[in-house]
């Protein structure tokens, strides 16, 4: 069936759709052995040969979806950018399948991360549009004072943009939750250190429906049918 490229290496699990628009831009993309960097070309598998990166790309994957708690020191990326460098993807390995992480988590960030297949639901969860809360978990060496409290819910400037929490708690003397919306990037922390505060770990405890749990560090599990057509829904 014809559809806009973008789309298609969405589907194939190439990427998250935002994720495909990239590589077809940085002509990484090719269409019948040219180069094509526009998304909204429409191609057909069963009549177009796609490549990504020199690699032919095949028909959609049986789409998969994980829950990982991400450990420490691993990058949210497909691209080795060293030969020592630890990538979230290596996790799944074994599996033989084409992954990608949904949004990105730093590498010194632990936490609710998702793993799939599929481009169409990693964008529905990650893009500010759909409204999807992320929760974080901080932890400080100082006394959370309600003037702490007060700067972090007064909010600071990412990327230009002017972006204050959902909420924010108080859970003990160093310890706070905070709830965003936006998914700036860094933007947690630049709240953190906007607020007069020194940051000694970050996690992310929930992504949209998604919550960790009880999954330990470097853990992981397979989100159930259930919780797909939920969030389908």
């Amino acid at each position: 069936m014809e559809n806009r490229l973008s789309k298609i290496l969405a589907g194939c699990g190439v990427a998250s759709r935002r994720g495909a628009e990239k590589l077809i831009f940085d002509g990484r993309v090719k269409v019948n052995g040219e180069i094509e960097r526009v998304p909204q070309t429409r191609v057909d598998l069963d009549r177009d040969e796609i490549e990504v990166n020199g690699t032919l790309i095949n028909k959609a994957e049986k789409k998969v979806y994980f829950l990982l708690n991400k450990p420490a020191g691993f990058h949210c990326t497909n691209a080795r950018f060293a030969p020592n460098c630890k990538l979230v993807v290596d996790l799944f390995q074994h599996l033989g399948l084409r992954l990608f992480t949904v949004g990105r988590l730093d590498k010194d960030t632990t936490g609710a991360l998702i793993i799939t297949n599929d481009g169409n639901f990693g964008q529905k969860l990650i893009h500010p549009s759909f409204g999807h809360e992320k929760e974080y978990l901080i932890k400080t060496n100082q006394e959370i004072l309600p003037e702490h409290l007060q700067a972090l819910s007064r909010g600071t400037r990412v990327q230009g943009q002017w972006i204050s929490p959902k909420e924010v708690k108080k859970v003990r003397r160093g310890t706070i939750k905070i709830t965003v919306m936006e998914g700036k990037k860094h933007e947690v922390r630049e709240l953190v250190k906007a607020a007069g505060l020194e940051l000694l770990s970050l996690s992310r405890l929930r992504i949209g429906p998604f919550v960790l749990g009880t999954l330990g560090i470097g853990e992981w599990r397979q989100l159930s049918e259930a919780e797909i057509l939920d969030f389908a829904s």
